[in-house]
């Protein structure tokens, strides 16, 4: 079979997952979700593909607070990337800390022009031109990259998980995310999650650590990890309560103290019975040869690396130094989040739950089942849409 043919063989295999994808050249209605206003939709031609895309505001069932923030919302962009009637999906997912905005990553997005581009398998290509329109901009270069894998995935027939040799049996357990809040709501937060999982994850960083964590010790005794994001300023009470935190279950601590406290951290690693991880601290590639030796391993995130290629590469590397794996997500639907479930099986720790933290979810995908990861089955990242 030659590649022309190999592609049209992919193209039958994946027409029943695109076809019903457009309506009129347009997006279908979303059931169960706000349908964008036409001036919302930006849509372009641009060659052999077609780019649409348009905001979408993901609504939180639980207000979230972590060391520095709390919100309720969270802002997006969805977006469809189509070639020869098959559409792939991608998503840009913003929480206020990346200093991204749905203004910014549809300005990016409006600049791509893939009209050089007549070949969706030269993915390395087309993502080296995208990667080069600007030094950062990650959660739009992720919407792009992974609207593109989804398509790859779709015109071979095959999920990317696959295509990477990954054994989906190996996704594993995802920890689910409580936020800082008072007893009651930290009680009730628990009591929600605690028979679903197998793992849960606490965000802490304030004076109400202790008090977080034995509300929900009340509750269950379930294995915990911990996030700081920055919130620990000293070292030494950093450590002694990490110590304190290991007594209690914790089996691992994100960002304990500010991304410049390198040398703190590396102080605290070095005498931790935890690992710990870099969170805030690695964004992409380049950041992670600065972090051996103060972190234990690194937390990475598609809205961060700017995509699924670079998250691959940022494996393999960590990998050669010794560094330990965790996948993140942002509040995502299960767009996002199914696309970086697809290299789970590669990973350590896994805390994929941002579309459980939403009311207003487009897609199913991934999904939990007694506290592990099940990977769709269909091509590409798998979904369907609501």
């Amino acid at each position: 079979m030659d590649r022309r043919d190999f592609i049209k063989a992919g193209l039958t295999a994946a027409g029943t997952v695109a076809g019903a994808a457009l309506v009129g050249g347009g997006i279908m209605a979303l059931s169960g979700a706000r349908k964008p206003k036409p001036a919302e939709l930006r849509e372009f031609t641009r060659g052999k593909f077609k780019l649409r895309f348009y905001p979408y505001e993901l609504q939180l069932a639980h207000s979230f607070t972590v060391s520095s923030y709390s919100r309720t919302t969270t802002p997006g962009v969805q977006l469809e990337l189509e070639y020869g009637g098959v559409t792939g999906y991608g998503e840009a997912s913003m929480p206020q800390y990346l200093g991204h905005s749905v203004g910014s990553v549809c300005d990016f997005l409006s600049r791509i022009d893939l009209s050089a581009f007549n070949d969706p398998f030269c993915s390395e290509d087309i993502l080296d031109y995208v990667d080069s329109l600007s030094e950062g901009d990650g959660p739009a270069k992720a919407a792009f990259d992974i609207a593109l894998h989804d398509l790859l995935g779709k015109l071979v027939g095959q999920p990317l998980y696959r295509l990477w040799g990954y054994n989906p049996s190996k996704a594993g357990a995802t920890s689910f995310t409580i936020g800082i809040d008072t007893p009651q709501v930290v009680r009730e937060k628990t009591l929600e999650c605690a028979d679903r999982f197998r793992i849960l994850k606490i965000k802490v960083g304030l004076d109400s650590d202790e008090q977080m964590i034995r509300t929900i010790r009340e509750i269950t005794d379930l294995p915990l990890v911990v996030d700081a994001n920055q919130g620990w300023k000293d070292r030494y009470k950093a450590l002694d309560e990490i110590f304190w935190l290991h007594e209690q279950g914790v089996q691992m601590v994100e960002q304990p103290m500010a991304v410049d406290a390198l040398d703190d951290i590396a102080w605290i690693s070095e005498r931790s019975p935890v690992p710990i991880f870099a969170d805030e601290a690695c964004q992409v590639l380049r950041d992670i040869p600065r972090l051996k030796g103060a972190y234990h391993g690194v937390n990475i995130k598609l809205m961060k690396s700017g995509g699924l290629r670079e998250a691959r590469r940022m494996i393999s590397y960590a990998r050669a130094e010794g560094m330990k794996v965790m996948l993140g997500c942002m509040t995502e639907t299960s767009c996002a989040c199914t696309a970086v479930a697809q290299l789970s099986p590669a990973a350590d720790f896994c805390d994929i739950d941002g579309n459980l933290l939403i009311t207003n979810d487009l897609f199913e995908g991934m999904v939990v089942r007694d506290g592990l990861m099940v990977l769709p089955e269909g091509a590409g990242l798998g979904l369907r849409k609501l």
